[in-house]
Protein backbone atom coordinates (compact mmCIF):
# COMPACT_ATOMS: atom_id res chain seq x y z
CA UNK A 1 0.00 0.00 0.00
CA UNK A 2 2.75 2.38 0.81
CA UNK A 3 4.29 2.22 -2.64
CA UNK A 4 0.88 2.72 -4.04
CA UNK A 5 -0.08 5.97 -2.31
CA UNK A 6 3.44 7.21 -2.46
CA UNK A 7 3.03 9.15 -5.91
CA UNK A 8 -0.21 10.98 -4.35
CA UNK A 9 1.20 11.93 -0.97
CA UNK A 10 4.19 13.49 -2.53
CA UNK A 11 2.01 15.06 -5.79
CA UNK A 12 0.43 16.96 -2.47
CA UNK A 13 3.06 17.56 -0.73
CA UNK A 14 4.69 18.99 -3.95
CA UNK A 15 1.45 21.19 -4.41
CA UNK A 16 0.81 22.45 -0.88
CA UNK A 17 4.76 22.90 -0.50
CA UNK A 18 5.55 25.07 -3.64
CA UNK A 19 2.11 26.41 -5.02
CA UNK A 20 -1.10 26.44 -2.60
CA UNK A 21 -0.06 27.18 1.03
CA UNK A 22 -3.15 26.77 3.22
CA UNK A 23 -4.86 25.06 1.12
CA UNK A 24 -3.67 21.45 2.03
CA UNK A 25 -7.37 20.56 3.14
CA UNK A 26 -9.47 21.10 -0.33
CA UNK A 27 -6.38 19.31 -1.71
CA UNK A 28 -6.60 16.51 -0.03
CA UNK A 29 -10.86 16.24 -0.85
CA UNK A 30 -9.80 17.08 -4.33
CA UNK A 31 -7.83 14.05 -4.68
CA UNK A 32 -9.95 11.93 -2.57
CA UNK A 33 -12.60 13.14 -4.96
CA UNK A 34 -10.03 11.60 -8.26
CA UNK A 35 -9.17 8.52 -6.61
CA UNK A 36 -12.65 7.67 -5.99
CA UNK A 37 -14.16 8.73 -9.53
CA UNK A 38 -16.31 11.60 -7.90
CA UNK A 39 -17.23 14.92 -8.33
CA UNK A 40 -16.07 18.05 -6.10
CA UNK A 41 -18.43 21.47 -5.40
CA UNK A 42 -16.31 24.15 -3.75
CA UNK A 43 -18.79 26.65 -2.20
CA UNK A 44 -17.07 30.26 -1.33
CA UNK A 45 -16.60 33.96 -1.75
CA UNK A 46 -14.63 34.79 -4.92
CA UNK A 47 -10.97 35.12 -5.12
CA UNK A 48 -10.08 32.83 -2.41
CA UNK A 49 -8.78 30.23 -4.58
CA UNK A 50 -11.00 27.89 -6.11
CA UNK A 51 -9.72 27.82 -9.60
CA UNK A 52 -6.57 27.65 -8.87
CA UNK A 53 -6.93 24.85 -6.87
CA UNK A 54 -8.33 23.00 -10.17
CA UNK A 55 -5.75 23.96 -12.07
CA UNK A 56 -3.04 23.25 -9.92
CA UNK A 57 -4.57 19.52 -10.03
CA UNK A 58 -5.09 19.69 -14.18
CA UNK A 59 -1.21 20.56 -14.05
CA UNK A 60 0.36 17.80 -11.20
CA UNK A 61 -1.62 15.19 -12.94
CA UNK A 62 -1.20 15.85 -17.04
CA UNK A 63 -5.11 15.45 -17.59
CA UNK A 64 -7.02 16.97 -20.43
CA UNK A 65 -8.85 20.14 -19.49
CA UNK A 66 -11.95 21.87 -19.71
CA UNK A 67 -13.80 24.92 -18.39
CA UNK A 68 -16.80 26.44 -18.29
CA UNK A 69 -17.25 29.73 -17.13
CA UNK A 70 -20.96 29.83 -16.41
CA UNK A 71 -23.26 32.36 -17.02
CA UNK A 72 -27.01 33.01 -16.82
CA UNK A 73 -27.34 32.90 -20.81
CA UNK A 74 -25.30 29.72 -20.97
CA UNK A 75 -26.96 26.62 -23.29
CA UNK A 76 -26.62 22.30 -22.28
CA UNK A 77 -25.07 22.59 -25.80
CA UNK A 78 -22.07 25.06 -24.56
CA UNK A 79 -21.06 22.56 -21.99
CA UNK A 80 -22.20 18.64 -23.94
CA UNK A 81 -21.70 20.05 -27.83
CA UNK A 82 -23.95 19.94 -30.82
CA UNK A 83 -24.06 18.39 -34.14
CA UNK A 84 -23.21 21.44 -36.88
CA UNK A 85 -23.81 20.83 -40.71
CA UNK A 86 -20.77 20.06 -43.16
CA UNK A 87 -21.32 21.59 -46.52
CA UNK A 88 -18.61 19.73 -47.91
CA UNK A 89 -19.59 16.29 -47.43
CA UNK A 90 -23.66 17.37 -46.80
CA UNK A 91 -23.76 15.23 -43.47
CA UNK A 92 -23.96 16.23 -39.27
CA UNK A 93 -20.68 16.15 -37.22
CA UNK A 94 -20.82 16.15 -33.61
CA UNK A 95 -18.76 19.00 -32.35
CA UNK A 96 -17.33 17.78 -28.65
CA UNK A 97 -17.76 20.55 -25.84
CA UNK A 98 -15.29 20.95 -23.12
CA UNK A 99 -17.48 18.31 -20.89
CA UNK A 100 -15.13 15.70 -23.19
CA UNK A 101 -12.02 16.14 -20.86
CA UNK A 102 -10.59 14.87 -17.98
CA UNK A 103 -11.12 17.45 -15.45
CA UNK A 104 -13.67 19.71 -16.26
CA UNK A 105 -14.03 23.08 -14.22
CA UNK A 106 -17.64 24.24 -14.19
CA UNK A 107 -16.84 27.92 -12.57
CA UNK A 108 -19.77 29.72 -10.75
CA UNK A 109 -22.15 26.74 -11.84
CA UNK A 110 -25.04 28.28 -9.65
CA UNK A 111 -24.77 31.28 -12.18
CA UNK A 112 -26.01 29.02 -15.07
CA UNK A 113 -30.22 28.75 -15.16
CA UNK A 114 -31.41 25.06 -14.35
CA UNK A 115 -32.40 23.93 -17.80
CA UNK A 116 -28.27 24.28 -18.21
CA UNK A 117 -27.80 23.24 -14.76
CA UNK A 118 -29.42 19.73 -15.49
CA UNK A 119 -27.58 18.95 -18.58
CA UNK A 120 -24.50 17.84 -15.93
CA UNK A 121 -26.82 14.75 -14.53
CA UNK A 122 -26.31 12.30 -16.95
CA UNK A 123 -22.56 13.52 -17.55
CA UNK A 124 -21.82 13.31 -14.04
CA UNK A 125 -23.59 10.38 -13.21
CA UNK A 126 -23.23 8.06 -16.06
CA UNK A 127 -20.07 9.35 -17.43
CA UNK A 128 -21.85 10.42 -21.12
CA UNK A 129 -24.02 12.65 -22.77
CA UNK A 130 -26.66 12.27 -25.24
CA UNK A 131 -27.43 14.17 -28.13
CA UNK A 132 -29.79 14.11 -30.52
CA UNK A 133 -30.82 10.39 -29.72
CA UNK A 134 -26.32 9.46 -29.59
CA UNK A 135 -24.83 8.53 -26.91
CA UNK A 136 -21.43 9.69 -26.42
CA UNK A 137 -19.50 8.23 -23.94
CA UNK A 138 -16.90 10.62 -21.58
CA UNK A 139 -13.17 9.89 -20.68
CA UNK A 140 -11.79 8.01 -18.23
CA UNK A 141 -10.70 9.73 -15.42
CA UNK A 142 -13.47 11.78 -15.44
CA UNK A 143 -14.15 14.71 -12.93
CA UNK A 144 -16.00 17.96 -12.45
CA UNK A 145 -15.06 19.82 -10.10
CA UNK A 146 -17.32 23.22 -9.66
CA UNK A 147 -17.06 26.18 -8.01
CA UNK A 148 -20.24 28.57 -6.70
CA UNK A 149 -20.58 31.14 -4.99
CA UNK A 150 -22.54 31.94 -1.77
CA UNK A 151 -26.53 31.70 -2.41
CA UNK A 152 -27.48 34.99 -0.86
CA UNK A 153 -25.12 36.67 -4.14
CA UNK A 154 -27.19 38.30 -6.58
CA UNK A 155 -27.77 36.37 -10.08
CA UNK A 156 -27.35 32.71 -8.61
CA UNK A 157 -29.90 29.82 -9.12
CA UNK A 158 -29.51 27.21 -6.08
CA UNK A 159 -28.66 23.86 -7.29
CA UNK A 160 -31.89 21.61 -6.68
CA UNK A 161 -30.97 18.42 -4.80
CA UNK A 162 -31.06 16.14 -7.02
CA UNK A 163 -28.03 17.50 -8.00
CA UNK A 164 -25.91 18.18 -4.92
CA UNK A 165 -26.72 14.77 -4.67
CA UNK A 166 -24.07 14.19 -7.58
CA UNK A 167 -21.06 15.82 -5.74
CA UNK A 168 -19.22 13.29 -3.51
CA UNK A 169 -17.69 16.13 -1.96
CA UNK A 170 -18.86 19.61 -1.16
CA UNK A 171 -16.62 21.86 0.90
CA UNK A 172 -15.29 25.88 1.48
CA UNK A 173 -11.87 26.79 0.72
CA UNK A 174 -11.90 29.19 3.76
CA UNK A 175 -9.72 32.72 4.40
CA UNK A 176 -5.56 31.80 4.84
CA UNK A 177 -4.00 32.82 7.90
CA UNK A 178 -2.89 36.14 8.66
CA UNK A 179 0.40 35.64 7.92
CA UNK A 180 0.17 33.14 5.27
CA UNK A 181 -1.96 35.82 3.76
CA UNK A 182 0.56 38.61 3.74
CA UNK A 183 3.28 36.27 2.19
CA UNK A 184 0.61 35.46 -0.85
CA UNK A 185 -0.18 39.30 -0.91
CA UNK A 186 3.77 39.75 -1.31
CA UNK A 187 4.26 36.95 -3.57
CA UNK A 188 1.41 37.86 -5.87
CA UNK A 189 -0.71 35.06 -8.10
CA UNK A 190 0.84 32.00 -9.26
CA UNK A 191 -1.46 31.18 -12.10
CA UNK A 192 1.73 31.42 -14.55
CA UNK A 193 3.75 29.09 -12.71
CA UNK A 194 1.13 26.46 -11.75
CA UNK A 195 0.93 26.52 -15.85
CA UNK A 196 4.61 25.59 -15.88
CA UNK A 197 3.70 22.77 -13.51
CA UNK A 198 5.25 19.01 -14.73
CA UNK A 199 2.94 16.42 -14.48
CA UNK A 200 4.18 14.01 -11.72
CA UNK A 201 1.04 11.62 -12.07
CA UNK A 202 -0.30 9.75 -14.63
CA UNK A 203 -3.99 8.80 -15.94
CA UNK A 204 -2.80 5.02 -15.56
CA UNK A 205 -1.46 5.77 -12.25
CA UNK A 206 -5.14 7.19 -11.18
CA UNK A 207 -7.19 4.49 -12.51
CA UNK A 208 -4.56 1.64 -10.46
CA UNK A 209 -5.46 3.90 -7.58
CA UNK A 210 -8.81 3.65 -7.79
CA UNK A 211 -8.66 -0.03 -8.02
CA UNK A 212 -6.26 0.45 -4.76
CA UNK A 213 -8.82 2.61 -3.20
CA UNK A 214 -11.76 -0.09 -3.85
CA UNK A 215 -9.34 -3.21 -2.39
CA UNK A 216 -9.20 -1.06 1.17
CA UNK A 217 -11.27 -3.35 3.67
CA UNK A 218 -14.01 -2.05 5.18
CA UNK A 219 -14.93 -3.71 8.73
CA UNK A 220 -18.18 -4.51 10.19
CA UNK A 221 -18.41 -2.26 12.74
CA UNK A 222 -17.00 0.71 10.79
CA UNK A 223 -19.72 -0.35 8.25
CA UNK A 224 -22.09 -0.19 11.47
CA UNK A 225 -20.61 3.19 12.25
CA UNK A 226 -21.69 4.52 8.98
CA UNK A 227 -24.85 3.03 9.00
CA UNK A 228 -25.29 4.85 12.58
CA UNK A 229 -24.76 8.23 11.26
CA UNK A 230 -27.48 7.77 8.33
CA UNK A 231 -30.01 6.28 10.52
CA UNK A 232 -29.20 9.58 13.18
CA UNK A 233 -30.18 11.53 10.26
CA UNK A 234 -33.34 10.38 9.24
CA UNK A 235 -34.68 10.77 12.96
CA UNK A 236 -34.02 14.24 13.68
CA UNK A 237 -36.71 16.19 14.86
CA UNK A 238 -34.16 19.62 12.26
CA UNK A 239 -33.59 17.74 9.49
CA UNK A 240 -36.58 17.13 6.77
CA UNK A 241 -35.00 14.05 4.77
CA UNK A 242 -31.91 12.74 6.13
CA UNK A 243 -29.00 11.09 4.14
CA UNK A 244 -29.61 8.25 1.25
CA UNK A 245 -28.54 5.07 0.83
CA UNK A 246 -25.95 6.86 -2.26
CA UNK A 247 -24.45 8.85 0.67
CA UNK A 248 -23.73 6.14 2.64
CA UNK A 249 -22.01 4.17 -0.46
CA UNK A 250 -20.41 7.73 -1.15
CA UNK A 251 -19.07 8.11 2.53
CA UNK A 252 -17.72 4.46 2.80
CA UNK A 253 -16.08 5.47 -0.91
CA UNK A 254 -14.25 8.48 0.57
CA UNK A 255 -13.16 6.78 4.03
CA UNK A 256 -11.27 4.11 1.57
CA UNK A 257 -9.61 6.84 -0.29
CA UNK A 258 -8.54 8.69 2.92
CA UNK A 259 -6.81 5.43 4.49
CA UNK A 260 -5.19 5.12 1.31
CA UNK A 261 -3.68 8.30 1.30
CA UNK A 262 -2.67 7.20 4.70
CA UNK A 263 -0.82 4.27 3.93
CA UNK A 264 -3.41 1.79 5.29
CA UNK A 265 -5.39 -1.25 3.74
CA UNK A 266 -8.29 -1.06 5.96
CA UNK A 267 -10.65 1.64 6.96
CA UNK A 268 -10.22 3.24 10.69
CA UNK A 269 -13.36 5.19 12.52
CA UNK A 270 -11.76 8.26 12.16
CA UNK A 271 -11.15 7.98 8.38
CA UNK A 272 -15.55 8.09 8.71
CA UNK A 273 -15.48 10.61 10.93
CA UNK A 274 -12.93 13.32 9.32
CA UNK A 275 -14.76 13.37 6.19
CA UNK A 276 -18.13 12.97 7.18
CA UNK A 277 -19.11 16.95 7.06
CA UNK A 278 -17.43 17.31 3.39
CA UNK A 279 -19.56 14.00 2.19
CA UNK A 280 -23.01 14.67 3.81
CA UNK A 281 -23.71 18.36 4.84
CA UNK A 282 -24.53 19.53 1.22
CA UNK A 283 -27.19 16.27 0.81
CA UNK A 284 -28.89 17.41 3.99
CA UNK A 285 -32.67 19.05 3.80
CA UNK A 286 -33.95 20.44 6.45
CA UNK A 287 -36.83 21.80 7.67
CA UNK A 288 -36.70 25.59 8.13
CA UNK A 289 -34.39 28.39 6.45
CA UNK A 290 -32.74 28.86 9.71
CA UNK A 291 -31.74 25.44 9.97
CA UNK A 292 -30.63 25.21 6.43
CA UNK A 293 -27.84 27.55 7.44
CA UNK A 294 -26.51 25.78 9.86
CA UNK A 295 -27.10 22.28 8.23
CA UNK A 296 -23.32 21.78 9.15
CA UNK A 297 -24.00 22.36 13.01
CA UNK A 298 -27.17 20.37 13.46
CA UNK A 299 -25.14 17.34 11.38
CA UNK A 300 -22.14 18.13 13.81
CA UNK A 301 -24.28 17.91 16.81
CA UNK A 302 -24.68 14.75 14.96
CA UNK A 303 -21.52 13.51 14.55
CA UNK A 304 -20.38 13.90 18.65
CA UNK A 305 -23.75 12.16 19.42
CA UNK A 306 -22.35 8.51 17.77
CA UNK A 307 -19.51 7.08 19.68
CA UNK A 308 -16.90 6.00 17.39
CA UNK A 309 -16.25 2.06 17.44
CA UNK A 310 -13.75 0.15 19.11
CA UNK A 311 -11.52 -1.80 16.27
Amino acid sequence: MTSDNQVFTNMLELISRDYLQGKEEVLRLATIALLTGGHILIEDLPGLGKTTVALALVGITGLTFGRVQCTSDLLPSDITGLSIFNRDDGRFSFQRGPIFNNIVLLDEINRAMPRTQSAMLEAMEERRVTVEGVTHHLPDPFMVFATQNPSDQSGTFPLPESQLDRFLICTDIGYPPEQLERQIIAGGGIRERIGDMQPLVTAGQILAARRAVQAVQLSGKVLGYIHALVLATRSDDLIQTGLSTRAAISLAQVARASAFLAGRDYVAPEDVRNNVMAVCAHRLVMRNEMTTRDRGGVLRTIIKRIALPLV
